[in-house]
Formats: structure tokens, C-alpha cells, sequence
């Protein structure tokens, strides 16, 4: 634990947004010598599977970021869901899940945060949720970046909150208190045949940069308050594709229903991939 803080404790003091606009900029770079090295070093050292990438050749990439946003090969990710059922919106590793508690959430053992706070402090937007469930996913470098409807659902509101930029990493989590209420992200509240769901997408150092199908690219820039737009007309169907990090981050569904029946690998430390059975809704 002791090495967890020793970890953490810098982030405090780094200029979080201006680290992660130079990380921004340089992963747009397009240089034809550096670019595909860049991803073959990127993917050894933290072991992509570019096999499963729609395209397998780093050379067919014009700018890192691009590689990192990659999309998949048609058919490597099945959806095993239906009407009943919830999939996993990424690729990834379960944080923690379960049920909210008087509008608590929990963050790891010693840290809880809110839902009103981490929805932008907004009552009337938590207050569906202050008994319901919730999973948390984390996405390392190494995952596929892109992130899809767990559920379908009709989008409703659309909301950006200005935050810090913590690292995201298992030693932060553990450490800093309330991280994902304190960092940047992006709220998508969506109506759904099972009650109101929101995916809270978190930023993180390095990624800053968050996209949804219907707005493109939200951040950066980094706004100075919260921006809340409202939807009519967007509809998507489930495992849809609904937005991307630009580099690695978090991902928690919010679920109003508390009638929730989590599979066996709906548990902390479980890795997922896109698509996967986590839960029937009764």
C-alpha cells in the first residue's frame, strides 16, 4: 500500500491537462518512419493483439492515435446479449460492482464517492440512481479503445464535466479519494427498456480526450464548467458503437433498476471483453 501512495503522490503536483494536450498533440503526428516503429513498440511492450485489428500492419496507420482508436475485425466479438440481458460495453477489467447504496459508490476498500457528485451535482439527475447498480471497467493500453451499448437505449442527455486527470491505474484507485468524481468525463444518460442507465466515461492523464458518435470529439478542449445537452433523435441499438478514449481510461454504468442479476464473472479483477454476458435485468 505503501508503494501505491508512494506512486500517486506525484500526480498531485503534475499539470495534468498540459501533460495530457502534448500527449494529444504528438499522437496525431503523421511521420511515416516513426509512426509504425512507434506501434510495434507500443504493442510488444504491452502485448495488442494486432491480429484482431481490422488492420494488422502498423504501417497502415498514419498517426498513433489512430492505432490506438483501431477498430476490429469483423466477427472477433460476439454479442451474447438480448432483450433481458446487459453485455459488456469494452474490453477490459471489472473495478468493482454492485449495488449504490444511498447514492454511494464504491471506489476500493476505504474510498466511496457519490453518484450526485459524480453526475455533476445535479439532484434531479442522481436521484434515479441513489439505490441502484453500477459497474466500474477499466481499460489498459493494451485494450481495444472503442466503446459500445451495453443495452439499447434512447439518449436523453448528454453532459461534460471539468475535472483533474488522474491517472486511472489500479494504485490511483486505491489511493486517491473520490478519483473518478474529481476527473474530467463525459455523462451519457439514456432511457432504456429497463429504467434509466448512465455511462460515465472518466479521463484520465494522457487520455483527455473522449468522443461519442452524436458530438464527436467533447474534449478537449477543456471547458470551464459543466455543459449539459439535451437529445431526441438517437437511438441505439445494443453493442452499437456510442464512443472512443483516445488513449486508456474507465468506464462505469449507472443502472436506476436495482433488479439487476449479475453473472459469475461480474466481479472485481475480472477481465471482459466487448460483448460479454454481465447481467439479466428480472
Amino acid at each position: 500500500m505503501l508503494l501505491d501512495y508512494l506512486k500517486s503522490w506525484p500526480l498531485y503536483v503534475l499539470p495534468h491537462h498540459a501533460v495530457s494536450r502534448m500527449v494529444f498533440r504528438l499522437t496525431r503526428v503523421q511521420c511515416p518512419r516513426v509512426v509504425p516503429a512507434a506501434i510495434r513498440l507500443f504493442a510488444k511492450i504491452f502485448k495488442v493483439n494486432l491480429a484482431e485489428a481490422e488492420y494488422t500492419n502498423p504501417e497502415d496507420y498514419q498517426t498513433f492515435n489512430q492505432f490506438f482508436t483501431r477498430s476490429l475485425k469483423a466477427g472477433v466479438r460476439t454479442i451474447q446479449g438480448g432483450e433481458k440481458h446487459l453485455v459488456s460495453p469494452v474490453d477490459g477489467r471489472i473495478s468493482q460492482v454492485g449495488k449504490i447504496e444511498n447514492g454511494r459508490i464504491f471506489q476500493a476498500k476505504g474510498h466511496e464517492y457519490s453518484a450526485l457528485e459524480l453526475l455533476g451535482g445535479d439532484a434531479e439527475r442522481a436521484k434515479p440512481f441513489m439505490n441502484g447498480q453500477f459497474m466500474t471497467i477499466y481499460l489498459s493500453p493494451r485494450d481495444y479503445h472503442r466503446i459500445h451499448m451495453p443495452v439499447s437505449g434512447q439518449l436523453i442527455e448528454q453532459v461534460y464535466i471539468p475535472g483533474r486527470l488522474f491517472s486511472v491505474a489500479g494504485h490511483t484507485v486505491r489511493t486517491v479519494p473520490r478519483l473518478f468524481a474529481r476527473n474530467e468525463r463525459v455523462v451519457a444518460l439514456f432511457e432504456t427498456n429497463h429504467g434509466l442507465m448512465a455511462m460515465v466515461l472518466v479521463g484520465a492523464i494522457n487520455v483527455a480526450a473522449i468522443e461519442t458518435v452524436w458530438a464527436g470529439l467533447i474534449t478537449p478542449p477543456t471547458k470551464p464548467s459543466v455543459q449539459t445537452q439535451t437529445f431526441d433523435a438517437v437511438h441505439l441499438e445494443q453493442g452499437a458503437e456510442m464512443g472512443r478514449f483516445n488513449m486508456g481510461s474507465t468506464v462505469i454504468l449507472l443502472f436506476a433498476n436495482p433488479n439487476l442479476t449479475w453473472t459469475k464473472i461480474s466481479q472485481a479483477d475480472q477481465a471482459l471483453q466487448l460483448g460479454q454476458l454481465l447481467a439479466q435485468f428480472n
